[in-house]
This record gives C-alpha cells, sequence and structure tokens, in this order.
C-alpha cells in the first residue's frame, strides 16, 4: 500500500494508586489484580511479541511511579500469584457448570487464567522493572515517567511539585536503568510557568489533551520560550477507539464487562446490545469477536491513513498524529483491546504509516512553532474542575494544609541536623512524612470523588494519608520523637513504597 506522509505515535498511560495494604474488595488491591491480570501481563507478552520480530518504536508507554513500585513489591507479587490461582480454581469450576455455554466459556478461561500463570512465574519473577528495562533497552518503547504518586500538579506546592517531579524521574532511573525525558503529567494538567520545572529537572517532552493546543494537535510545539515540547492528544483518532459515547469496546461482539457470572465471578457474556440488560445477554463468542477486531484494526488503520493525509496537506508539511489511552482499556475494560493493539501495530507498517514514539517525533523534526498553553487538564471540561471544584473543595483544604504540615516539620527536622558544609543526616520519620503527605494528594481521590466512583473508598484514603501525616508530624511538634519514630514504622508497613525517597532533597525554602 502507498506510503501516507507523516508519523503515528501510540501513547499508553499506565496509572493506579497505591492500593496494596488498603482494602481488598470491592475496591483495594482486588482492581490491581484485575489490571495486572486482564491488562499488564497480555500487553507484556503483545510487546515481547512483537519485539521477537524485531519491531521498533512501537509505541510510547508512561509507567507512573505509584504504578511500577506495587508491580514489583514482594507483597504485591505474592498477592498476585494467590489471585492468579484463584482465577484458575474460578475457571475449573466454570468447566462442571450445568450450562453448556458457561462449560465452554470456562475452558477457554482455564486455558487463559493457566497462561497467565505460567507467564507470571516464568517472566514475573522478579516483578515488572527487568521486563521493562528490556523493552527499553531494546528500543521497542519509549518510557515516560512522572511524578511520585500522581499528584494534580497545578495545585500543589510548588516546593513539592519539584520534589515529586525530580524522585520520580529517579525512581525510574533506580528501576530501568533509564532517566524518562518525557513524561505523562498526571491527569494531563498543566499550570503557565511549569515548562521550566520540566526543563530543569531534565523533561524535554510532556502529554497534554486536544483542547489545551486549541485542537492543533499536527506537530509538537515548545511551551512558551522553553525548549520543552507539548506533544497533544488527537480526539478525532482517540475517540474512535474509546469516548464517552461510543469507540470500539461498546461493539456488540465484545465481551461485556459488567455483566458477571455469579457463581464463579467470570464474565461470560458479550455486550449483545447497548440496552440489553445482563440477564438477557448472549453467550461469548470467541470468533464472532474475532471478525470484529479485524474489523476495527481495518477501520482504525484507514482512520490513522486519512488523518495523516489530511492533516500534512492541511500545514502544508508531514504531520503527526498522537492517539492516547488509559493502558487499562486494553484487557481490563475492554477483553480484546491487546489482541487489537498486536495486530494494529502489524498493520498500520504494512498500511504505509509510520509508526514512531514521542522521542522519534522529537528527533524526526515534527515540531511546530512555539505555544502558550491555557491551565488545562484531561478531565471533564478540560479544565480543572474535577480536582478543584465544589464537590471535592474539602479535598483541596484537605490537602493544602496536610502539605503545609508536611514542610514545616520537615524543614525542622532537617535543621536540626543540619550543619555547615555537612549534609544533614536522613531521617527515616521526614521521609515517611513526604511519603504520607504525597499518597493524600494523589489525583485518583478528587477524580473519584467528583465521577462518584467508589467516592466513599477515595475520601477513605485520603483523610487516611492525611491522618498519618498529622500523626508523627504531631508527636515531633510536642517533642515526643521517639514517638514519631514508632509512628512512621508502623505507617511504613502499609505505605512502603519508594524506598529510596529522601527527604533531604526537597528543595528548601
Amino acid at each position: 500500500m502507498k506510503e501516507v506522509p507523516g508519523l503515528f505515535t501510540l501513547v499508553l498511560h499506565t496509572h493506579l494508586p497505591w492500593l496494596a495494604h488498603h482494602g481488598r474488595w470491592p475496591v483495594g488491591e482486588e482492581w490491581l489484580y484485575q489490571s495486572w491480570s486482564a491488562a499488564y501481563l497480555p500487553l507484556m507478552r503483545v510487546l515481547r511479541t512483537l519485539a521477537a520480530e524485531d519491531r521498533r518504536g512501537l509505541l510510547t508507554l508512561g509507567m507512573t511511579p505509584v504504578v511500577t513500585a506495587q508491580l514489583d513489591d514482594p507483597y504485591c507479587l505474592d498477592g498476585m500469584r494467590h489471585w492468579l490461582a484463584n482465577w484458575r480454581l474460578r475457571a475449573l469450576q466454570a468447566t462442571t457448570s450445568d450450562s453448556e455455554s458457561l462449560r465452554e466459556f470456562g475452558i477457554r478461561e482455564l486455558a487463559e487464567a493457566t497462561q497467565a500463570i505460567e507467564d507470571f512465574e516464568t517472566l514475573w519473577r522478579h516483578g515488572a522493572s527487568p521486563l521493562l528495562r528490556e523493552l527499553v533497552d531494546g528500543q521497542t518503547i519509549e518510557l515516560l515517567g512522572g511524578p511520585l504518586a500522581h499528584p494534580f500538579q497545578p495545585l500543589l506546592h510548588p516546593r513539592l511539585r519539584e520534589f515529586a517531579l525530580r524522585e520520580g524521574l529517579a525512581d525510574a532511573q533506580h528501576r530501568f536503568a533509564h532517566t524518562p525525558t518525557g513524561i505523562w503529567a498526571p491527569e494531563c494538567a498543566y499550570a503557565p510557568g511549569m515548562e521550566r520545572d520540566y526543563s530543569a529537572a531534565g523533561v524535554g517532552h510532556f502529554m497534554v489533551d486536544g483542547p489545551s493546543l486549541h485542537g492543533d494537535t499536527a506537530l509538537g510545539r515548545p511551551v512558551g520560550d522553553s525548549d520543552v515540547l507539548a506533544f497533544g492528544r488527537d480526539l478525532q483518532v482517540s475517540y474512535r477507539v474509546w469516548s464517552p459515547k461510543s469507540g470500539y469496546p461498546g461493539h456488540a461482539a465484545y465481551r461485556d464487562f459488567h455483566t458477571y457470572d455469579h457463581t464463579t465471578g467470570l464474565k461470560p457474556a458479550r455486550v449483545t446490545g447497548r440496552n440489553v440488560p445482563s440477564d438477557a445477554k448472549a453467550p461469548y463468542d470467541p470468533q464472532r469477536a474475532d471478525a470484529a477486531i479485524d474489523a476495527h484494526v481495518a477501520d482504525f488503520v484507514d482512520v490513522i491513513r486519512r488523518r495523516l493525509i489530511a492533516e500534512s496537506e492541511r500545514i502544508g508539511r508531514p504531520a503527526h498524529v498522537v492517539a492516547a489511552f488509559d493502558t487499562e482499556l486494553f484487557g481490563h475494560w475492554w477483553y480484546e483491546g491487546p489482541t487489537w493493539l498486536g495486530r494494529v501495530l502489524r498493520a498500520l507498517p504494512e498500511a504505509g504509516v509510520q509508526v514512531g514514539t514521542l522521542r522519534d517525533a522529537t528527533a524526526g523534526g515534527y515540531v511546530g512553532s512555539p505555544v502558550e498553553l491555557p491551565p488545562s487538564s484531561w478531565g471533564s471540561g478540560k479544565d480543572w474542575q474535577v480536582w478543584s471544584g465544589e464537590k471535592v473543595a474539602d479535598l483541596v483544604q484537605l490537602n493544602a494544609e496536610v502539605v503545609d504540615t508536611a514542610l514545616t516539620t520537615v524543614d525542622k527536622v532537617l535543621a536540626q541536623t543540619d550543619a555547615p558544609g555537612r549534609t544533614p543526616a536522613r531521617s527515616f520519620v521526614a521521609d515517611q512524612i513526604l511519603r504520607e503527605t504525597l499518597l493524600t494528594v494523589s489525583s485518583d481521590w478528587p477524580f473519584m470523588v467528583s465521577k462518584d466512583s467508589a467516592a466513599e473508598y477515595a475520601r477513605y484514603r485520603a483523610h487516611l494519608h492525611a491522618h498519618a501525616t498529622r500523626e508523627i508530624a504531631g508527636a515531633l511538634a510536642s517533642g515526643r520523637a521517639d514517638t514519631a519514630t514508632r509512628l512512621a514504622e508502623g505507617w511504613n508497613r502499609a505505605d512502603g513504597l519508594f524506598g529510596a525517597l529522601d527527604a533531604r532533597r526537597l528543595p528548601r525554602p
């Protein structure tokens, strides 16, 4: 097929909040293990298969530090082993069902669970980092980093914002022996001036949503007077796959996410129809779904070809098209997603479409004129309302108070051990205060409240970490250093992520 001008980039954003030790069901560790088994395992399988075919620059993969912390954590690895074994047992139970369709589904599910266990024990026993490093070393993917614990950066105190970003990049270096030069800013959130923070931290490019660039996403754009590039998500292309109202996953042939067999907990039905109740859903048919995947691969390839041609003609030079999604869409929300993804990444080059990463786009000169970005995000309204609106005003206030307490306390701790010409001693207590503070200000909690998605759990988590910060800081303020240490040790047993976090690197006031 005739080659089309320009470059296509697929960007995936992998993120879940810190869930380990904080509940199991219906919200908690189950969310992690479901995403791990349904999305992360099959995605890694797809990428490793394509890498073995010597394909490079397949996609740009954002991995938030809080996700990689869980995928490397021994407790989570052990929990995942138990979850996979339980999945296999549930599938085995389905094979004995009185329902012929459920028995057939169980046989397929049993084979899938068995394969997942084999993959996990063979490849994942030391966590995700070795697997990701192999893909980065082989130039199969570009890795995007991000700040620790996924804070909504525009609303964060500048000192903590700088600390979270620098520590997040350092965390990636520890895990992958690569420091990302690009990031997926949490929630694609931007405030004027943040590009200077990025430049100072060594970040050369970041993602924004299409409206931040006024819909003109055909090229990366330097922000302000900096050399930092903003790449915008092309909504016309991205919404073809996944949108609030339509997209491929809602096709009648695909597995229905919301319909369960209540005996086994498996999902044996297909979507069937948008308004069909769960008890009337038809049994899942793999052959029907496979045909739908092929049709949607062909459709997406055609969309990309036409978009590249149209955008290149519009700007008078080869254009860059970026489609961006949450990684968890592929497998967790959309069961057929990983298969679709693998086929698309093969089909695009065969159709004359050049595929590359954001780094490839930068190196290839897909860069336009400077732009002044507005305050923005990829949330509802493309502004900050999801994280700063009336529904979450109490969390905004909570965050401000906790951050002020944390910074004041940590400054005092470091000052006590500071001396001219000498590095302060590392403080386990100060480290834990910042760890709990970063968990408090995670963007997930206001998002879940604004969207009324497990809002009670979200408020519980925000207030829990706020309490931890205040409790430790309060002990120090009253002169009970031993109590503060004991409290920090206790909270660390649940929230011991980011072991290299060092409060001494907090920017001084």
